[in-house]
C-alpha cells in the first residue's frame, strides 16, 4: 500500500501533549508551547497536557513518563533544551527512552532550518522517536523553529506516522 493510501486512512485528530523545557519560562510566558498547542487545535487535534519543566534530565524524564501515564497522548511535542550549551539536556533525557528513533526528522529539519537561518542551523539537535505508543518530537525553544517544524513536518505527517505506529503495535 502506497503512502497516499496510508495517509487517506490516517487518523485526523490525535491527542497531543506539549512539554516546554526551560529554566526561565513559566506556563504564562511559554510562547513556543502556547503556539504549538494553538496550532495543534487549529489542525484539528486536542491538547491533553501542556506544562513547563526545568532543563535537567530527571525532571524531563519524569514529566514525559507522568504525561504518558496520565494522559496517554498520541504525540508529544517537546520544545527547548536542544541546543549545545551544557544546560541543554533534552536530547540526553529523551533519546534513551526511544524504542524507535525517527532518524530522518533531524536532518530534514536541519535542512529546512538552513534555508531560513543559514549556518545557525548547526546549533539545533532536533530529533524524534517513539516512546511506548507515543510519537515524540524534540524541537528548539524558538517559536520560529517550532513553527517551521510543526507546519512543514509534524502536522502534515503526524496522522500518517501515528497510523503506521498504531498498526504495528496491534
Amino acid at each position: 500500500m502506497g503512502h497516499h493510501s496510508h495517509r487517506s486512512r490516517a487518523p485526523q485528530s490525535l491527542k497531543i501533549a506539549v512539554l516546554s523545557v526551560s529554566t526561565t519560562r513559566t506556563l504564562d510566558t511559554d510562547k513556543s508551547g502556547h503556539w504549538i498547542a494553538g496550532q495543534a487545535v487549529r489542525e484539528g487535534h486536542s491538547v491533553v497536557a501542556h506544562q513547563v519543566v526545568s532543563d535537567a534530565i530527571t525532571p524531563i524524564r519524569e514529566a514525559i513518563t507522568r504525561t504518558v501515564a496520565d494522559h496517554a497522548p498520541d504525540a508529544m511535542i517537546i520544545t527547548g533544551g536542544t541546543g549545545i550549551t551544557p544546560q541543554d539536556v533534552t536530547i540526553e533525557a529523551v533519546q534513551p527512552l526511544f524504542i524507535k528513533e525517527l532518524t530522518a526528522f533531524g536532518p530534514i529539519f536541519a535542512h529546512l532550518s538552513f534555508e531560513q537561518i543559514d549556518t545557525a542551523a548547526l546549533l539545533s539537535r532536533a530529533t524524534a522517536g517513539v516512546i511506548g505508543r507515543c510519537l515524540v518530537f524534540c524541537l528548539p525553544g524558538s517559536q520560529k523553529a517550532c513553527e517551521l517544524a510543526c507546519k512543514a513536518l509534524i502536522f502534515p505527517e503526524i496522522g500518517h506516522m501515528f497510523g503506521h505506529m498504531a498498526d504495528a503495535l496491534k
